[in-house]
């Protein structure tokens, strides 16, 4: 690690520890009432309360079992669908239009059109999360197979490869930035759209946790779920940062 690196994560803990200390001096304060606003203290003592009875386990692994069903197919199908439009110059420019219009709306609007044909069921929360993750995927497999070299293109026709080689050995390779960078942010709004189901549908998890806490004035239990959202989004973000460079590795031995 260089030293500006240092520098900038030494300045990241220290923002957050003056963050911590000034939400401690206003819960001591009772500035807000204790009722809206526990202290970090609170909060950490129903964190590890939580995680002692083994309740706060399972709303854990019901959440990353909706995120990571649903960003799987997003995957699936943002990587094929955007392969397919992204290698041919006429789908991108007939398919573009609709893409146009599908991409703007908002996941909110898609929910209760997903409630209505699905039900409060897992199969419900599944599609919310696909639709809504399947976007920086699909858009970023698209831009990446569109700026592949020309060139790479008229080796393959002269090496007479097949569609599938070409898509395979060449396509992919060289979007496997674009497509590793969408996928990243993809695991994020699965995370997002994870706790909004949740929270709609009733499901087991963390999005469950919060709603039952705050319906209860349970107030320390509810940051402890949010404190724990945060770490988990923080952690599933580092662990597909380090894939990605992992995966990458073979480019940065190129230059």
């Amino acid at each position: 690690m260089n030293r500006a690196a240092l520098i900038w994560r030494l300045a990241s803990f220290a923002v957050a520890a003056g963050f911590i200390a000034l939400w401690q001096l206003i819960a001591n304060l009772k500035l807000v009432s204790p009722v809206f606003l526990p202290g970090p203290d609170r909060a950490w003592a129903a964190l590890v309360r939580g995680f002692s009875s083994g309740d706060l386990w399972s709303k854990l692994a019901g959440t990353l079992e909706h995120m990571a069903y649903g960003w799987r197919a997003a995957s699936i199908a943002g990587i094929a669908i955007g392969a397919i439009i992204g290698s041919s110059r006429t789908m991108r420019t007939y398919v573009a239009p609709s893409l146009e219009f599908l991409r703007p709306l908002p996941v909110s609007a898609i929910i209760p059109v997903a409630i209505a044909m699905l039900g409060l069921t897992q199969a419900m929360a599944l599609f919310v999360i696909s639709f809504g993750a399947i976007w920086p995927i699909m858009l970023a497999t698209i831009h990446g197979f569109a700026a592949v070299e020309p060139r790479l293109y008229e080796v393959a026709r002269s090496l007479q490869m097949s569609k599938l080689a070409v898509i395979f050995k060449i396509a992919l390779p060289s979007a496997s930035p674009d497509i590793l960078a969408g996928m990243r942010l993809s695991l994020t709004v699965a995370l997002i759209l994870s706790v909004v189901c949740e929270i709609l549908a009733g499901l087991d998890g963390l999005g469950h946790w919060v709603l039952l806490s705050a319906r209860a004035f349970r107030s320390a239990d509810l940051f402890a779920g949010v404190i724990l959202l945060g770490v988990t989004g923080y952690v599933t973000s580092v662990a597909m940062s380090m894939a990605e460079h992992r995966l990458l590795a073979w480019q940065a031995s190129q230059r």
